[in-house]
């Protein structure tokens, strides 16, 4: 196999599965879901395999557009380092997530729907990791937004469904509004779109203009704010678990969300070049990190408490992006935050399929001995999460935290605090769905999930264990230390990790309900309200005032008031053409007449 062919086939196999299931799986479901997982599996083998092999030393790439000496684009694919890593993570954990499906899939119905738009997202997001140039990577962005509006509202006769699919469609709109500003700033700047000629060339450009490269940055950004979900554009992720777990999974661990982080890691050079915009990015990660976490203690459904954690995380990555000497550092933690978040929502999915789709924590309870393994594997994935020694999210999230407290001190300090949130709002969702009393007729006769979805839970819960371990880490990444990070700083993390994981289990083992309540946290910082407000006020009163002016200005004033008194002249001057001689000579007599007295008495 050669490295110029792999990753052509990588890219284009889920496309050709795509097109045969929406085609032909309709009338076989195992024909349906072994296409997916073929060309998911086929795309993991090959990235592994180019993995291990060595860059490519000539161009990987087709003539596409050519327009003169002005423009010319090619189709083509990087492969390096940073693409081959983001090649693993994705095909491994879309391999896992295709093969779980088949168990909770099994008896929902648009199977072979479900199937094709999951290769059609993998195509998506494979184009995304491969291009390169902007052009390219904007298109398949593009395309990653359309297959996550098929598969959030997957259960599109569910309102909810539907309306979740259309606000995670329009918010990313807005996003990348700005990031197809920040595309053509760099290269009306440049000439360019090459990420290549960008990171080298381009920025002697830059160099001469910094205030034009730091909006040309922060416009770039915007595309990150909206698809890795970072505030004010974090809406949209919370509700796009109404689609199905396997979904959120997906969108959640390695794909959709992870774009933005790997696009900044892609443009890593330039931003460098931009320390203002780094600034702006390195704010919105860090609040965001916060934020989010803040709105995660307080939230009742298992998925929506996996989604904002997803939010803060991706937030410690955007701040790592800003704070880090180097792309690695951030791209370390997206690696092990792929593992052990897609393990946190594939066991939030068996749970769910336990408890005959009921998402609500508080009416579950007592679910360990129930489900033993998905017990054991949330907990895997739960410490990882919460930063416990030796487990991955232990060295890459701490990681962050070092470079962030030595650049930005503030914002550094409150990743810390971030850390111990995390432990807290984690422990808290597994103390109430696994211990405790059952709280409801589901709780009392959950039974464990199938094989084919307990098998990618123990593939996924050794690397949330290990991945971030040394020996792994180097071979995977180049990963610098912060320099000057401060004594204190880690045994702070493991006193807030244990006050985190101790106060959630004792408050939470054994209640009924929230002993904690704190509305502002609960209904999301009123975020989601002041949306609401502003689409329901101001778009909707400013739509009111449109279609009254429309109907009693326009309309009314402008064209009907002018019809009707041009319609009205002529209905009386009809009145003189009654088509009769000796009328007409009466009325020609009668204007002689006229005409004669103004001549004789004026």
């Amino acid at each position: 196999m050669s490295t110029l062919a792999a990753p052509w086939i990588i890219l284009f196999s889920p496309l050709v599965a795509a097109a045969v299931i929406l085609f032909v799986g309709r009338f076989s479901k195992p024909l349906s879901a072994g296409l997916a997982i073929a060309s998911a599996a086929l795309g993991c083998v090959l990235s592994w395999w180019m993995f291990f092999q060595p860059d490519p030393t000539e161009p990987n790439q087709f003539p596409w557009i050519e327009i003169g000496d002005a423009l010319r684009i090619p189709i083509g694919v990087t492969i390096d380092h940073l693409s081959k890593v983001m090649l693993v993570v994705v095909t491994t954990i879309a391999t896992l997530v295709f093969t779980y499906s088949v168990g909770y899939m099994k008896t929902e119905e648009g199977y072979w729907r479900y199937f094709a738009g999951l290769s059609l997202f993998l195509f998506s997001m494979l184009g995304i990791v491969l291009a390169d140039n902007f052009l390219m990577m904007f298109i398949f962005w593009e395309l990653v937004g359309l297959s996550s509006y098929i598969l959030i509202g997957h259960y599109f006769k569910k309102d909810a469904a539907a309306d979740a699919s259309k606000q995670a469609f329009i918010v990313n709109r807005v996003g990348d509004f700005g990031f197809l500003l920040g595309i053509l700033f760099l290269w009306a700047a440049t000439g360019t779109l090459m990420f290549g000629e960008l990171t080298t060339s381009g920025i002697a450009v830059f160099s001469a203009n910094p205030v034009y490269l730091t909006v040309a940055c922060v416009l770039v950004f915007c595309g990150t704010v909206g698809k890795s979900a970072q505030m004010p554009l974090h809406v949209w992720l919370p509700n796009s678990m109404e689609g199905p777990t396997p979904v959120s999974s997906l969108l959640h661990a390695a794909t959709m969300v992870a774009a933005g982080v790997y696009m900044l890691a892609r443009i890593f050079p330039i931003l460098e070049a931009a320390p203002h915009a780094l600034d702006v990015i390195a704010w919105i990660g860090g609040i965001t990190c916060f934020a989010a976490a803040l709105m995660a203690t307080q939230q009742d459904d298992i998925k929506r408490i996996l989604a904002y954690s997803t939010i803060s995380q991706l937030g410690y990555m955007v701040l790592g992006i800003a704070s880090a000497a180097t792309p690695d550092v951030p791209m370390f933690h997206l690696f092990t935050h792929a593992c052990f978040k897609c393990l946190l929502f594939l066991c939030a999915g068996s749970v769910i399929v336990g408890m005959h789709h009921e998402q609500n924590i508080w009416k579950m309870g007592a679910l360990k001995n129930k489900m033993p393994f998905t017990f054991l594997a949330m907990v895997v994935g739960g410490l990882a999460l919460s930063g416990c020694p030796l487990f991955s999210g232990y060295y890459s999230k701490d990681l962050i935290i070092g470079w962030a407290v030595v650049k930005y001190p503030l914002l550094g300090w409150l990743s810390v605090a971030t850390a111990g949130l995390t432990a807290f709002y984690t422990v808290r969702m597994l103390a109430v769905v696994f211990l405790g009393k059952p709280r409801d007729d589901h709780a009392k006769h959950a039974v464990e999930s199938p094989l084919v979805m307990l098998v990618p839970l123990a593939c996924l819960a050794l690397p949330s264990f290990a991945a971030g371990w040394p020996f792994i880490e180097d071979k995977f990444f180049h990963i610098e230390e912060a320099p000057g990070v401060p004594h204190i700083l880690h045994p702070i993390l493991l006193v807030l990790f244990a006050v985190g994981v101790m106060s959630a289990f004792f408050l939470y083992r054994n209640a009924d309900k929230d002993p904690i309540s704190i509305p502002f946290f609960a209904n999301r910082l009123y975020i989601d309200d002041l949306y609401n407000w502003i689409v329901k006020n101001i778009q909707g009163g400013g739509a009111s005032v449109l279609s009254w002016a429309d109907r009693w200005v326009v309309d009314l004033l402008i064209v009907q008031v002018p019809s009707k008194i041009a319609w009205a002249g002529g209905f009386v001057l009809r009145f003189l053409q009654i088509g009769n001689i000796q009328a007409y000579a009466f009325f020609f007599g009668a204007g002689v007449v006229g005409l004669l007295y103004l001549l004789i008495f004026r």
